[in-house]
């Protein structure tokens, strides 16, 4: 079209990325009225509420299986219309308006903002306040933690959503743009708030099993690249990957402990659940400082998964050529 300006499909899926990640590190997030993942948890809600009347686990499931399957398809969908939209509108619409959608999937500074929130409180002496701050990264029960049980569950929350809010929607995203990002996220976002054991486990069954699915790769990635990420730190990968080695199978999720174990290796200090798993036996138990070391890790892991995304995005670039 005439006075329009060509941009290569590459530079454009790049320039999402990389515009996605600037607004994540200088923006705060969105207004809850207006950001995606609160409209997936607000569906996950309505199903969860009306799942009440159904009977037995077969209902359930079956129920948990449809919502699993096709909340992430829509949002997908709709993604895909917004974007198609976008690009109609020319190069720089579909760079800003992708940029700000992609940035919805993903939470970098969000994660790290909210495990140095628990790092400050403890080093204030509030372990009241320290346990509070941490119920905005985990979902276990923080009332009776102490500190350094407080500095894992933090540093564990870094090293397994290093995978969950960081590579795993950047890798649907090089693989199968806007629509896979957004789709990844809806999955993750009804694992976290309905794949839990209790009252609704067969509610949340699908979801749970689809999201460990979905993490299969990303997680493995996100391991080597924290690694990775210890080597260019000075940190000792080698006891890193040890770890990852012996103790990966320790979580009951199959994802989690690889990022977990990684990062327990590198910081040099063991990473517990009480009455599921100690990853890292026989190091020291982590202390506040450790919750900023597992920061610098997080950053350094994405710094170097940005340049891995970008080679995926044009392979598959020329894979539609």
């Amino acid at each position: 079209m005439e006075g329009r300006i060509e941009v290569s499909e590459w530079s454009l899926e790049a320039g999402v990325l990389l515009g996605a990640m600037v607004l994540d590190l200088t923006l705060r997030e969105p207004p809850k009225a207006l950001h995606p993942v609160v409209w997936m948890g607000t569906l996950a809600s309505w199903f969860e509420k009306r799942a009440l009347p159904c009977k037995g686990p077969v209902t359930m499931f079956l129920t948990g299986l449809c919502l699993a399957v096709l909340a992430p398809l829509s949002f997908a969908g709709l993604a895909w219309l917004v974007a198609a939209g976008l690009r109609e509108l020319g190069p720089l619409p579909y760079l800003a308006g992708g940029a700000l959608l992609m940035k919805t999937t993903f939470a970098v500074k969000g994660l790290a903002e909210a495990a140095d929130g628990t790092r400050q409180t403890l080093e204030s002496g509030s372990i009241e306040q320290a346990r509070f701050s941490l119920r905005s990264l985990v979902s276990r029960d923080t009332g009776t933690l102490t500190s350094a049980q407080v500095s894992m569950a933090a540093i564990e929350s870094v090293a397994e959503n290093t995978t969950d809010s960081c590579i795993g929607p950047w890798l649907a995203f090089a693989l199968l743009g806007l629509p896979g990002a957004v789709a990844y996220r809806a999955l993750n976002t009804l694992d976290s708030m309905l794949g839990y054991h209790g009252r609704y486990e067969y509610l949340g069954k699908a979801s749970a099993r689809l999201d460990d699915l979905a993490n299969l790769i990303p997680a493995r990635i996100g391991a080597g690249l924290m690694l990775g990420a210890g080597v260019l730190l000075g940190l000792p990968a080698g006891r890193g990957w040890r770890l990852v080695g012996r103790d990966r199978r320790l979580t009951e999720s199959p994802n989690a402990g690889w990022t977990i174990s990684a990062m327990s290796g590198l910081l040099g200090v063991a990473l517990a659940k009480s009455g599921h798993y100690r990853i890292g036996d026989g190091l020291a138990d982590p202390d506040s400082s450790d919750i900023r070391a597992s920061l610098r890790v997080l950053y350094a892991t994405t710094g170097i998964a940005l340049p891995l995304i970008a080679g995926l995005l044009a392979l598959r670039v020329l894979w539609w050529q």
